[in-house]
């Protein structure tokens, strides 16, 4: 489902990716990590678009990203986005998050778009939240909602930018659950964390990165129990201690 290929990016004269070569296949859950500021946020912002790279080349189900030609629309539909901090616009009641890209992208008729976002909303919890604004919900609550809204798009690949890092201990737990929902019921899932035991309880596959490059990737036994490089190592002693 996603290819990456040599991609190198630049900030300046600052390189933020260097070289990174990772696959995704259909219906598998990789978790990214690594320490602040080795490139993993970028990453998977460059597999969507919202970053542009200088070289390599990134595929998704066939679509060129970096290509001229390639609606960034069209790809955007097709791969949903979490972010850090829900991003949800807040002059608009919760419907209205969910709604606003269904009718401008996909031309969604407003009673259409409400049906899919009431029943998105009560997929994840929230049926009764509909007609409030997201600065009346809990951190937990619009991070529900984001996922909801990306999931308004009928999306096959969820990419998921840190998406507890923000949030209370005691909301990550729900907002974990409604992925590891998802991860169950097959969907393609790219997700930047620093929750260990998520990543060890459903990823399929864990990319390490440290300095802008993937220092290596294998499966979540592989991972922790027998890390081949120093700085994976370290990185797990660290992040594991406590």
């Amino acid at each position: 489902m996603i290819a990456i290929e040599n991609v190198s990016k630049n900030y300046g004269t600052f390189q933020v990716l260097k070289d990174c070569t990772t696959t995704v296949r259909k219906g598998e859950v990789v978790v990214v990590c690594g320490p602040s500021g080795s490139g993993k946020s970028t990453l998977i912002k460059c597999v969507n678009g919202l970053e542009p790279f200088q070289s390599g080349r990134i595929q998704v189900d066939g679509m060129d990203v970096g290509a001229p030609g390639t609606k960034m629309s069209a790809l955007r539909a097709r791969v949903g986005m979490v972010f850090q901090n829900f991003e949800l616009f807040p002059h608009l009641t919760i419907m209205q998050n969910l709604t606003l890209s269904q009718r401008k992208v996909l031309g969604r008729q407003t009673a259409e778009a409400e049906a899919k976002g009431e029943a998105l909303l009560a997929r994840v919890g929230l049926a009764t939240q509909a007609h409030k604004f997201p600065g009346q919900l809990s951190g937990g609550q619009q991070q529900r909602v984001a996922i909801a809204r990306a999931l308004c798009m009928r999306p096959e690949i969820m990419l998921f930018d840190e998406p507890t890092s923000a949030l209370d201990p005691e909301m990550v737990k729900e907002v974990l659950d409604v992925m590891t929902e998802l991860a169950g019921e097959g969907m393609t899932m790219v997700c930047v964390t620093h929750e260990m035991g998520f990543a060890r309880q459903v990823a399929d596959s864990i990319v390490f990165m440290a300095e802008g490059s993937i220092i290596e990737s294998g499966s979540p036994a592989e991972f922790f129990e027998n890390p081949k490089s120093e700085r994976t190592r370290q990185f797990l002693g660290q992040i594991l201690e406590h």
